[in-house]
């Protein structure tokens, strides 16, 4: 009796690679996601921080600080202050600039907000003051701090 060699994977080999990739999808995803957040959360604070630093040197020029984060910085006239956003939301589109100041000017919060439906939507908003002042509303991530 002749024997044959047959080559190939058997379909329980095949069921458990199959088991084997859907377990590690399973753990690899949500740990992926989480990082997409922070690293999104780490632009926008910096970007939160470069705004904060030309609002300084808007300052030091017109003891005055900008009043709108889509203005242009036009350097005439102080109501018309602007830190020259196109946009209004920072480069990656996932949060949305404000900026909370009031009259005589001699204070600032610049405020990123998660724009609603992007992956950044539960994460919660962060803002920088004039006195450098950083926090998160309610939280920075799963960690629980207010600040960052």
């Amino acid at each position: 009796m002749k024997r044959s060699n047959s080559t190939g994977f058997t379909l329980i080999e095949l069921m458990v690679v199959v088991a084997v990739i859907g377990i590690l999808a399973a753990i690899a995803l949500p740990s992926y996601r989480g990082y997409i957040v922070r690293a999104a959360r780490v632009e926008a604070q910096a970007e939160l921080l470069e705004l904060a630093s030309l609002q300084e040197k808007i300052f030091l020029n017109s003891n005055s600080y900008a009043f709108s984060v889509s203005n242009p910085y036009n350097g005439t006239s102080a109501a018309n202050f602007g830190l020259g956003r196109t946009s209004g939301s920072t480069k990656d589109g996932l949060y949305a600039l404000s900026l909370d100041i009031t009259a005589p000017s001699q204070t600032f919060i610049l405020i990123a907000t998660p724009v609603a439906g992007s992956t950044q939507d539960n994460d919660g908003t962060i803002s920088v003051s004039e006195s450098g002042r950083r926090t998160c509303t309610p939280t920075c991530g799963p960690n629980g701090k207010t600040t960052w």
